[in-house]
């Protein structure tokens, strides 16, 4: 009989929490970041509350003001200028000032008669239904990024109720994380062992993501938007947003940006400029992820570089915009429960 009350109370339990799921659902995006940004910002908080020392609050509100000013206001100002800059590129396509067709018939042009007779014939069209095939591309693109672009820069009802939420979830979050934590490790049916091991590994992988992904994708957007406006190139700091989002994928990175780039400056006659952008992208953009990765990253996170990439295709594809982050932590907790069973297991095959 108890062993009937024991399972009808913990499928009440499931179903409960399904259900506190579901209504929390919302707000998940939020949620998610306010335990990211209080995880990542806790060393600060408690450095805070050493100077502060019993003002748990005075801390926590320090904390969150921190984050505002050094987080949040700069991610609007770069949206803001994203918005103004991806508006004039798709202006300057449009009119024609920056066309597409125009490098491809100079390659053409300059590729010997055999090669120029080959490439029309595995392409089976003529220049003019390239061109025509391009501007058909790359307008409806342009119009889509363009009405992409407002939207995110649009302050909307539900972004700022989100904003909000996952502002006052993180100040509660940075108060009470520690006791947060202690009834999480009580709650959880598994070992004490391998609840502290799990809990510390997802801690360490969200700060190893963060520092190890997100902040050497933001370190080479930044370095290809500088080499951007130091050559003069169109919309730097687009270019620089592209980068560090294209950069969030292992081995393809930021070159599926400089690279096409830098070949159409060579092949539109702006020789050194392409030269340029491509000796900066590959010894000084491609080679910081190589120098910077181990040294922010450390021992946090260890996963080859194809399951970071699978990983964060998936999180993209399952969750949208928060899968860059969702995607590699949960390969990492992956990784981490597989590596803490065999472990059990072979403890246990040692002892017989």
């Amino acid at each position: 009989m108890r062993t009937s009350e024991d399972r009808s109370f913990l499928i009440l339990l499931a179903a409960i929490s399904v259900a506190f799921g579901w209504v929390l659902w919302p707000f998940s995006g939020a949620l998610l970041w306010a335990i990211l940004l209080a995880i990542i910002f806790a060393p600060l908080y408690r450095r805070a509350l050493k100077t502060l020392p019993g003002k748990h609050n005075l801390a926590a509100l320090f904390t969150v003001v921190v984050v505002i000013v050094m987080v949040l206001i700069p991610v609007a100002v770069v949206i803001a200028s994203l918005v103004d800059q991806g508006g004039e590129l798709y202006q300057r396509v449009q009119s024609g000032e920056i066309s597409f067709a125009h490098p491809l018939e100079q390659l053409r042009s300059a590729l010997p008669g055999w090669a120029a007779s080959l490439s029309d014939r595995l392409a089976r069209m003529d220049l003019s239904a390239l061109k025509e095939r391009l501007s058909g591309l790359v307008v409806p693109a342009g119009q889509q990024l363009a009405g992409h672009a407002l939207n995110i820069g649009q302050l909307t009802l539900e972004f700022v109720a989100s904003l909000l939420v996952m502002l006052y979830l993180l100040f509660f979050l940075l108060r009470d994380g520690e006791d947060l934590s202690a009834r999480m490790r009580d709650a959880l049916p598994l070992r004490p062992s391998q609840t502290a091991e799990i809990l510390d590994a997802f801690t360490l992988a969200v700060r190893g993501t963060i520092k190890g992904i997100v902040l050497v994708a933001l370190i080479q957007g930044a370095l290809g938007g500088l080499i951007f406006w130091l050559l003069g190139l169109t919309a730097p700091l687009l270019a620089g947003a592209l980068m560090a989002l294209v950069s969030l994928l292992p081995v393809l990175g930021s070159a599926l940006i400089w690279v096409p780039v830098a070949l159409y400056l060579l092949v539109s006659g702006a020789v050194t400029k392409g030269l340029i952008l491509l000796a900066f992208g590959t010894f000084v953009i491609g080679l910081a992820d190589n120098f910077l990765r181990p040294i922010l990253v450390g021992q946090s996170i260890q996963m080859p570089s194809y399951v970071v990439l699978l990983a964060t295709l998936g999180g993209l594809a399952s969750f949208g915009a928060n899968g860059f982050v969702i995607g590699p932590l949960v390969a990492a907790m992956f990784l981490t429960a597989w590596q803490i069973f065999m472990s059990s297991k072979a403890r246990q095959e040692a002892r017989k």
